[in-house]
């Protein structure tokens, strides 16, 4: 088990510390919400964490079918709903491989970036679009 530690810092931020390493991530709440922007938001978060996944499954099969995806970018876009209540409604994926891979390759690292931990844990409510390009 994994222990994160959060303090209210006050004004709508947040400092989050993983106890393990010691690394800190802050957050506000967003411009749209009574903050001020100046951070990754919770919901941010979210979607960060999925790409973050996505890449990471990604390497793990790379480099277990020694496929290199060195380079490779992810853009998620987020975009928040207010019906029936405000939450994420829809997380868009962006996958861009820094060059092109043989039907297999692609196979195997699609099949990784969408059964990502986070992805299994996302509400089946939020809609995913994911798609995967090569420059």
């Amino acid at each position: 088990m994994v222990q994160i530690s959060i303090t209210y810092e006050g004004d709508l931020h947040c400092s989050l510390v993983h106890i393990p390493s010691g690394a800190t991530v802050e957050t506000d709440a967003p411009i749209d919400n009574h903050g001020r922007g100046e951070s990754f938001s919770p919901t941010d978060m979210v979607a960060g964490a999925l790409g973050a996944c996505m890449s990471t499954l990604m390497g793990i099969k790379a480099r277990d079918n020694n496929i290199d995806v060195t380079g490779t970018t992810i853009n998620v876009y987020k975009e928040m709903t207010s019906v029936p209540v405000r939450k994420i409604g829809r997380l868009i994926v962006d996958i861009l491989f820094p060059h092109s891979y043989s039907d297999t390759e692609l196979t195997i690292l699609k099949n990784a970036a969408l059964t990502c931990l986070v992805m299994k844990s996302i509400n089946p409510d939020i809609i995913v679009e994911t798609t995967f390009r090569h420059s």
